[in-house]
């Protein structure tokens, strides 16, 4: 996949990730993903465990919202990072702001592996 194309895979997982658009979301990931949070622990296998992520933190918060990305495509088109704010409305109104940055591995036109590092609080919960 030629640069261009690694990020336009980005924005669109995070497009629906901010969305909240599970088809869209699961639409970037292979079947087999494995999605960590790095920076606390937690290791998602498949798309069962990482709908269930994301169903998670949609409840959790009024809304998300991804912006200020920077990206590093890799030239051989099988990984890119993104650094990235994350803007999370609380239910209460109230705003929560975080300095991620995330590495995705890329197998065809998906991700294969996406692995996390969060400022704060995880918001990416495993625990049902």
């Amino acid at each position: 996949m030629n640069k261009q194309g690694q990020i336009d895979l980005v924005t669109r997982y995070f497009a629906a990730v901010d969305g909240e658009d599970i088809d869209a979301l699961l639409s970037t990931l292979t079947h087999d993903c494995v999605f960590t949070v790095e920076t606390h622990g937690v290791r998602l296998e498949g798309l069962g465990e990482i709908t269930g992520m994301f169903r998670r933190l949609w409840d959790s918060h009024a809304a998300v919202l991804h912006h200020k990305f920077t990206f590093v495509p890799d030239s051989d088109g099988n990984r890119i990072a993104a650094r990235f704010t994350v803007d999370n409305t609380e239910h209460d109104g109230s705003h929560t702001y975080k300095s991620n940055c995330n590495f995705f591995d890329i197998s065809g036109d998906r991700f294969s592996a996406v692995a996390v590092y969060m400022t704060g609080v995880n918001t990416l919960d495993a625990v049902t």
